[in-house]
Order: C-alpha cells, then sequence, then structure tokens
C-alpha cells in the first residue's frame, strides 16, 4: 500500500462511514478529512454544525448507533425542558451534545476560528485524523419549494424533507474562502489519493465544490479523485439524495451522479447492480456499509483502485 495524504471529502453520516474505514486502515497522519458546513446555522443562540459533528463522533467512538446522529447515551433533559418552556424543540440537542455547541459559540464569539476550535476538540475527543471545515467563512445551503427559500435545516429536520426541491443555493459561498491547509494539502507533493465519500452530491458536496479555488485545487492536484456513489440499485442509501435527484428531473441511478461530478473524476466506485452507462473509469464493489468490516473493506478498496489509477 502507497504511502501520502488522502484527503477525503465528506458530509455528515454517509460519508462519516468511509472516513471512518479510512481511518481505521490509514496512519492518522496520512488522512485529512474536510468537511461540509453548509448545513451549519444557529439555533437557540448557538453554532450548530452537524456534519463537523457526526465526523468528530463517529472518528472518537462517541456516535449513537441508534440515532445515526448526536452521541451515545445520550440524556435529553435539556430538550424537556425547552419544550416545557415554548421554546423550539424541533432540532433535537442531546445534553452532552450540547456541551459541545454551548463551547464551540464561546470560541467563536472569543475569535476563534472554526478550524482551531474544530480541531481542538478533536483532539480532546480522542479524534487523530485531521478533521477541517471547506471554509472558516459563513457558508449556508438553502432549498427553493413551493413557498420559496428555506434554510437547509428547516427543511431537512422540522419539514422532514417534505418540500418538493425546485433548486439549491449555497449563501456566502461565492465570497468564501478556501481553508487554507486543505488547499495547502492539495497543492502538496504526497498526495495519494482524493476521495469523494458516498455523500448526497447536491447537499454535501457541491456546497464544499463552490467555495472559490477548492474545485480548482482538486483539478490540479497531482492525485486520482476517486469518487463512490451513493446510490445503490437505484436508491439513497440515506437521506435524501433519490427524492431530490426525482424532483430536479434527474434519473436516480450512479450514472447520473458521476455526471455530475464530471471531468473531476478520474475514478468512480459503484454497485454491481449499478454500473449501466458510465463513462468513467470503474471499480465494481459492494459499497454498502452496514458493519464495521464493511467501512474498512470498502476504505481498502478504494484506497487500491486510486493507487491503480495513479
Amino acid at each position: 500500500m502507497s504511502d501520502g495524504l488522502v484527503i477525503a471529502l465528506s458530509g455528515g453520516v454517509g460519508g462519516a462511514k468511509l472516513a471512518l474505514g479510512l481511518s481505521r486502515v490509514l496512519p492518522p497522519a496520512e488522512l485529512l478529512v474536510v468537511a461540509n458546513t453548509g448545513d451549519d446555522f444557529e439555533h437557540l443562540g448557538l453554532s450548530i454544525c452537524p456534519d463537523i459533528d457526526t465526523l468528530t463522533y463517529v472518528l472518537a467512538g462517541l456516535d449513537n448507533p441508534a440515532t445515526g446522529w448526536g452521541r451515545r447515551d445520550e440524556t435529553w433533559s435539556f430538550m424537556e425542558t425547552i419544550a416545557t418552556l415554548g421554546g423550539e424543540d424541533w432540532f433535537r440537542l442531546g445534553d452532552r451534545d450540547l456541551a459541545l455547541h454551548v463551547e464551540r459559540t464561546r470560541r467563536l464569539g472569543a475569535g476563534q476560528t472554526l478550524s482551531q476550535i474544530t480541531t481542538d476538540m478533536c483532539r480532546r475527543l480522542g479524534v487523530r485524523p485531521r478533521v477541517l471545515p471547506m471554509s472558516d467563512d459563513r457558508v449556508r445551503t438553502r432549498v427553493r419549494g413551493d413557498a420559496g427559500w428555506i434554510d437547509f435545516q428547516d427543511y431537512f429536520v422540522r419539514q422532514q424533507c417534505r418540500p418538493v426541491v425546485q433548486a439549491l443555493a449555497f449563501d456566502g459561498a461565492a465570497a468564501a474562502r478556501p481553508q487554507p491547509e486543505v488547499v495547502a494539502a492539495l497543492g502538496g507533493g504526497d498526495v495519494r489519493a482524493v476521495v469523494i465519500c458516498p455523500s448526497n452530491p447536491f447537499i454535501s458536496i457541491d456546497p464544499i465544490l463552490a467555495v472559490p479555488g477548492l474545485r480548482a485545487a482538486i483539478e490540479t492536484c497531482s492525485a486520482p479523485v476517486v469518487a463512490i456513489s451513493p446510490i445503490v440499485g437505484g436508491r439513497a442509501v440515506k437521506g435524501p439524495t433519490a427524492k431530490m435527484m426525482q424532483e430536479l428531473g434527474l434519473p436516480v441511478n450512479s450514472a447520473t451522479v458521476a455526471g455530475h461530478y464530471g471531468d473531476l473524476l478520474d475514478g468512480y466506485v459503484v454497485d454491481a447492480t449499478d454500473v449501466q452507462d458510465i463513462r468513467t473509469e470503474l471499480h465494481i464493489a459492494p459499497t454498502l456499509m452496514t458493519t464495521l468490516e464493511d467501512r474498512d473493506a470498502l476504505a481498502r478498496t478504494v484506497l487500491d483502485f486510486a493507487d491503480r489509477l495513479k
């Protein structure tokens, strides 16, 4: 197995599964996970970063397997009290999880960057690979439905993805600066692979690529760029990917996702049920990650494929 840095672009739950597999088969210094921050929002006066937090909890072994989000062994006294007081309880913050948001908000108010805070919190929770936001600047995913534009978490959590998606936008992306360590890493000569995790391409990966300079840095990186399809058998593994594709008038298959990434890709990993009409260099492998062994196996498959492409 080749040495060199692996840079993984990831959203939350789906991407975190592969990020965990990569963290288990690579030395910590050889993995950098770039997290989507388009899902971030302010709630109850707190700065919430869902994808960063999911990645942090998963890589720290603190994630909640029952819910797929938040921390394990969680308690809910805070939310129960908020509800009693008539507050907004549609976005559930567990008591343990709440501490992270309170401390992040305090540090942001004191002038620290999101990158500095994320790095320190990962260290304190025992996460050894680097996890960095795509930008320290504010980017917010917005969804246009029948009632107009709404914030992503309103669409995703409060309305449970019910609105029909007509368009997506990434407010602030055009003015955002890419995270400098990420750009430097992509421009370095020791990159083994850039891995696009099986996250929703439209709401988890597109916000990353929308930050000026990041897509160009990936395109000019000397390493192969390999994506893993989030579609298996014409259905999304997790979340609203398939629903969004249907509503945007796109065929729900792996070929559509490959076409969406276009020339950015050097290779594409798909399940055996999803190989039709894909022009990118393919590797066929089981992509459904239900066990820890599945995560490790897919991580090794992706790295071996990237090495062959290189």
